[in-house]
């Protein structure tokens, strides 16, 4: 018979169950995915009733989900119209990696040997989610995931500042090439990234732990952004 010092060894290793997401969440994480990966194309100006209809759903889930979207920075509201797809130039997309880059990758050497042992099965289980995403296709979830697991890693610095700042940046990321990725089984490559960050900073490796992410973040602006390896 397992002793209690036994069970409770076996229960640290379970992770909390993936909360179900409400009908605005479902919703925004659907238009969101839409304007990201360029489906809902920029300068394109949408309503919410005619979103609805194509979703299947009423209005009122679509219209919360578009000011949601708007506060984001990724959509604009129009007097009478609906609301607009924001543009994002070249230099735009620029920037945001820029940007980044000179936030995420850094603030690993500070997370790095700190990650509690108790939450590395969490961690794990978010990168194994991302990973299974990109095997069905789906990339609604793999860019939920993704940034559920970027920002978990993140709040181990103890600056919500920071976690808050890079999640913005990285919803306002477009990854028009992503799509093809998925299609081709690449994008899985990407995904396993993740398992080797956890591994890496499980082991105190900052300078490693740097060096994976910046190529993580580097996907966004050149294979996320057009499928190629290049901008």
């Amino acid at each position: 018979m397992p002793t209690p010092d036994a069970e409770h060894e076996r229960d640290s290793s379970l992770v909390p169950l993936k909360r179900p997401l409400s009908l605005r969440e479902t919703v925004l994480e659907q238009l969101r995915t839409a304007i990201i990966t360029g489906r809902l194309a920029e300068g394109e100006v949408v309503s919410a009733p005619a979103l609805g209809v194509t979703l299947g759903v009423s209005a009122t889930p679509v219209r919360e989900a578009m000011m949601d979207l708007a506060r984001e920075g990724l959509v604009e509201t129009l007097k009478n119209k609906g609301f607009r797809v924001t543009t994002m130039s070249e230099s735009d997309l620029d920037d945001l990696a820029q940007i980044r880059l000179l936030l995420e990758p850094p603030a690993m050497r500070l997370i790095a040997g700190r990650v509690p042992e108790a939450d590395l099965p969490k961690l794990r289980s978010l990168a194994d989610a991302c990973l299974e995403a990109t095997d069905r296709g789906d990339l609604e979830e793999y860019l939920r995931i993704d940034r559920e697991f970027h920002a978990l890693v993140l709040s181990y610095t103890g600056n919500a500042q920071l976690v808050e700042l890079a999640t913005s940046l990285r919803r306002r990321t477009r990854l028009y090439g992503i799509g093809t990725l998925s299609r081709e089984g690449r994008l899985a490559d990407s995904a396993r990234e993740h398992h080797e960050l956890i591994d890496l900073l499980a082991t105190g490796d900052g300078a490693g732990a740097e060096r994976v992410l910046a190529r993580h973040v580097s996907h966004a602006r050149t294979l996320w952004a057009t499928g190629r390896d290049q901008p």
